[in-house]
């Protein structure tokens, strides 16, 4: 018997329960031995009476669990940093296999738990981090592992991918579709970690580590959210064979440097990602020698999530079993350097207001050339009060020529606004 000690009993933990139970008798097939849930530690133990799990297997402390030497694994499902990231620590101390779904933990304290794992020699799985039930962590770590990966992009939020998919479809506003978001249980009461990009500046943290073997944080990833998308951009979007996703985005470049960034992008519709509507995820990966790849699903929710946490445990067993554990550590053993937005090099979509009279877009365009930024194309559309709306698309410039542009035309009388500054994405040179 392959006993768990599990940590947190609510959505994701349930989930894991019922489908332990559920499929019990394949599962233990498919690892060599019973897998069952031993102890539970649960602040709220209504949660686990009422999963039909018995009074014995309930604990309000963590040490009925660190030690018991019958349980071989702990599953951290309680989230956020505290006590998470010392239960961890102390699970690992006490010989124990770990698997976790805490996305937050890995992307700031991957390098401690890691270590802590190596020291102890045992497992530390988690696939449920990133990307719910679709399988992406063990596939970097494993299956693409003869590769060199250049890039790895993906709609890791299904929060914003569904505001901004109702946003397209129907035309409405950004806070119109957080709110009805809200109430679908799609979006929490306070957005702010999905909506400003950090939730999937976390995960792409994590992928990054791991796609280019070395240690990429969360205070390592550039991040923007998608307040600022409005109606008008997805309109000329449209107009101009683009969609607009969240998306996170790691590279490598030709000298070794990495760059991880979270922002909204201009995405050609003949993208694979750009189909990906609604609450999914996907993450779309090219190597060297694999070529192109997409990996596509729920990106969260109880039982997708609870797929993944059962699989890793499920992978732990049979270590366990075949006494091969500690095989796949940490794959973080390169240094690379980090490079800042401001030298990517991109295409960009500028829409701003100026005024419409002889000369201005002579003027505007003195001013990007004077900063080495050239424009591809241009737009024009009448507006208010003699205004016009100026939508440009700006061929491949250096980030901090356009900026060095943008903050001189700020200053310009002709200039009454820049609305929004996007990045293209997946568009070529």
């Amino acid at each position: 018997m392959i006993n768990i000690g599990l940590l947190g009993c609510g959505t994701v933990g349930s989930g894991a329960v019922e489908l332990l139970r559920k499929n019990a008798e394949a599962i233990a097939r498919r690892t060599g031995d019973k897998i069952a849930v031993k102890r539970v530690l649960e602040k709220e133990p209504d949660k686990c009476r009422a999963l039909g799990l018995s009074e014995d297997m309930l604990t309000g402390d963590i040490n009925t669990i660190l030690n018991d030497p019958d349980i071989n694994i702990v599953v951290e499902l309680i989230g956020g940093m505290e006590p998470a990231f010392t239960f961890i620590i102390k699970a690992m101390q006490a010989g124990k296999h770990v698997v976790t779904a805490n996305k937050d933990l890995i992307a700031v304290k991957g390098k401690e738990l890691f270590e802590t794992a190596e020291q102890n020699g045992i497992d530390f799985y988690f696939e449920a981090s990133v990307g719910g039930g679709i399988p992406v962590v063990y596939p970097l770590k494993q299956s693409l592992a003869g590769n060199c990966i250049q890039e790895v992009i993906g709609i890791l939020n299904g929060t914003t991918n569904y505001i901004l998919t109702k946003m397209s479809q129907e035309g409405r506003e950004f806070s119109q579709v957080l709110a009805e978001a809200q109430q679908m249980g799609y979006a929490e009461f306070d957005p702010t970690a999905d909506i400003e990009g950090l939730d999937a500046a976390r995960k792409i943290a994590i992928l990054s580590s791991i796609a280019f073997n070395s240690r990429i944080t969360l205070d390592d990833v550039y991040v923007e959210g998608i307040t600022s998308i409005t109606p008008a951009d997805i309109k000329y979007a449209r107009e101009l064979g683009y969609v607009i996703k969240l998306l996170a985005i790691a590279k490598e470049d030709e000298a070794g440097r990495v760059q991880a960034r979270v922002h909204p992008a201009f995405l050609p519709v003949n993208h694979p990602l750009a189909s990906v509507n609604d609450v999914f995820n996907a993450v779309f990966v090219r190597g060297d020698a694999v070529g192109e790849i997409m990996h596509f699903g729920r990106g969260a929710g109880k039982m997708p999530t609870a797929s993944a946490v059962v699989g890793d445990i499920i992978e732990i067993g049979r270590n366990l079993l075949h006494h091969s554990n500690a095989r796949i550590g940490c794959t973080c053993y390169e240094n690379k350097t980090i490079v800042g937005i401001e030298e990517l090099q991109a295409k960009y979509y500028i829409r701003m207001t100026v005024k419409d009279r002889p000369g201005v877009l002579a003027g505007i365009a003195g001013v990007f050339g004077n900063n080495n930024v050239s424009i591809a194309s241009v737009l024009q559309k009448t507006s208010e009060a003699d205004m016009a709306e100026l939508i440009m698309i700006t061929h491949q410039v250096r980030e901090q020529d356009l900026r060095d542009s943008l903050t001189v035309l700020k200053g310009m009388s002709i200039v009454g606004a820049i609305d929004n500054v996007i990045r293209l994405e997946g568009s070529g040179e």
